[in-house]
């Protein structure tokens, strides 16, 4: 009897939450592609440049430091823009730091060229230029999943720029092309052009948040969900594809060793994110994604690099669990090398 019990009480809770779920989502707005009826937490200003022949808005959040703070500069994930950083934007700048929250160019409130070559390079030389604007030198520069390769490749290209470099659960911690097969830009497009509202929930929830939802996690995926209901989403479709395509295309892992300033891995264990892990190359046996083994995999690499791990969380650790994250991401900021 406690077994069926127990078995109903699970199955109620599975209806309940997919109900939320189905409601959510049918209340979330269509977006345009520049994200236009989204409200930011901070201020967005904007950034006009050149690039590529093409005229370009970068848009961004900056909170000005206090006395002589340094800036902390935050580079968003694949599936997010830089309003997701609001929580630990708010408490650095409570602590007085300078906080900059840039949408790359692709993404967020950003211009979205399609007829583009985006590359990590690119974005990296945008941020380089958008710092010059603001007169900053120097930054703390931190990065999270895909924003973790654009930190690296900015890292090593503009070394004399970074004082540290904090990856928060990066993807690219691996060099997927060597365990999976390389896929043509139109099969992303095609991928992405299948996608509803729902299944980015669905998605989201299975893969960032062990089967939860709550309206915080449904009001981060409202603005993928929006752009999937709005008239853009074939174009928005197409620049996802080739963002997609810098992933596989351009790694970063194999370079960690020229990384010359102090870094720091914070690692949600629970983490799977393994890009490609559906089409594996034939004879193939590693496992991608094993976030609770990559922090010692990359040690291998770069022995300075200090790792931070908390058991239990996944993707979005500074998302799942704030009080948790907030500690361990202010002893990263101030992190020693590893082997001093």
């Amino acid at each position: 009897m406690i077994l069926v019990f127990y078995m109903r009480y699970l199955l109620t809770l599975c209806v309940a939450c997919f109900i939320s779920a189905v409601h959510a989502n049918s209340t979330v707005p269509a977006f345009d592609k520049r994200l236009s009826g989204y409200a930011y937490p901070f201020e967005v200003d904007a950034m006009q440049f050149s690039s590529q022949g093409q005229q370009l808005t970068m848009n961004y959040m900056f909170l000005p430091p206090e006395d002589a703070k340094p800036v902390i500069t935050l580079l968003h994930g694949k599936n997010f823009n830089g309003a997701y950083f609001e929580r630990i934007a708010s408490q650095l700048h409570q602590r007085g730091y300078g906080v900059l929250m840039p949408d790359q160019i692709g993404f967020g409130k950003s211009s979205k060229p399609v007829d583009y070559q985006y590359s990590f390079a690119a974005l990296a030389s945008h941020t380089k230029q958008l710092l010059r604007t603001l007169d900053i030198s120097k930054t703390l520069l931190v990065g999270h999943s895909m924003g973790g390769m654009l930190a690296s490749r900015f890292a090593l290209l503009y070394p004399d720029t970074v004082s540290k470099l904090v990856l928060v659960n990066p993807i690219g911690l691996e060099n997927y092309l060597h365990y999976v097969k390389y896929k043509d830009v139109q099969f992303f497009y095609e991928n992405e052009r299948k996608k509803t509202p729902q299944a980015i929930a669905d998605y989201q929830r299975k893969n960032y948040y062990a089967g939860n939802w709550n309206d915080t996690y449904q009001a981060l995926a409202a603005p993928l969900q929006g752009w999937v209901k709005g008239d853009d989403w074939p174009l928005l479709a197409r620049v996802s594809a080739l963002t997609y395509d810098m992933i596989f295309t351009q790694p970063v892992i194999d370079e960690f060793d020229a990384l010359s300033m102090p870094v720091s891995l914070i690692l949600g264990t629970r983490d799977t994110t393994g890009p490609g892990r559906n089409w594996k190359k034939e004879g193939v046996t590693y496992t991608l994604g094993e976030y609770d083994k990559l922090g010692e995999r990359v040690k291998q690499r770069n022995a300075a690099i200090n790792v931070h791990e908390l058991d239990d969380l996944g993707h979005l650790p500074f998302i799942e669990d704030f009080s948790r994250f907030m500690p361990v991401f202010m002893t990263a900021l101030t992190d020693k090398p590893a082997e001093e």
